[in-house]
């Protein structure tokens, strides 16, 4: 179980890294579209997160 925690966690660093990037170039280009999708990507990074302390214990 230690281990599907471990890729939740990284899954989650995966996911808000990426929404970074997005609502950077959204907000570079004044794309609102793209900014939302970072901005939701990186709250689904922060639950993913979560998700993978829970099931490490930590």
């Amino acid at each position: 179980m230690a281990r599907g925690g471990f890729s939740d966690k990284l899954k989650g660093v995966v996911s808000r890294t990426k929404g970074e990037v997005k609502d950077q170039v959204g907000n570079a280009t004044d794309d609102s579209r793209l900014q939302n999708e970072g901005k939701f990507d990186k709250t689904k990074g922060k639950f993913q997160k979560t998700i993978g302390k829970l099931k490490r214990g930590s």
